[in-house]
């Protein structure tokens, strides 16, 4: 529930010149829908917490039916290509509360604050979000100590 004040203490951990990655949840125009879809999941018995899944994943074969993909190619390479199993993502996705994003210029702006300076970022601009938001990635290189 303190993405910054988690962002702030990794950065803390980073020696000079060294790099800090992070991955952060990018914002979206439903992150309002999300954060109240989250904690409602969160906090419900586990039969409702099925439901939700259920329609979600409904929602999710309808989207891959649309764009001409395959639900069952999809579930095939899941594990393959995240290292996870969808099921098991989905469940972590709709309860992920605290829910907290952030764009990448804000990104910058924070960690430029602190004296970091951009090596890698990999972000996409803010889009309707939904299926969710996706993560962004950064890599940020440390202040080098200043010489006397």
């Amino acid at each position: 529930g303190s993405m910054w004040e988690a962002v702030n203490k990794a950065a803390e951990m980073v020696n000079p010149g060294g790099l800090l990655a992070i991955a952060l949840y990018r914002s979206t125009a439903l992150d309002t829908i999300w954060r109240l879809e989250k904690r409602m999941y969160s906090r419900s018995p586990k039969s409702i917490q099925r439901l939700i899944r259920a329609c979600y994943l409904g929602a999710f074969r309808l989207g891959l039916f649309a764009t001409k993909r395959s639900f069952k190619e999809y579930q095939e390479n899941y594990k393959t290509k995240r290292g996870a199993d969808l099921h098991h993502d989905v469940h972590d996705w709709l309860g992920g509360y605290p829910y907290e994003t952030a764009l990448a210029p804000e990104v910058k702006s924070r960690l430029s604050a602190l004296g970091f300076k951009a090596e890698r970022v990999f972000a996409r601009p803010r889009s309707i979000g939904i299926f969710g938001s996706g993560c962004d990635e950064y890599v940020y290189r440390a202040p080098e100590p200043v010489s006397a």
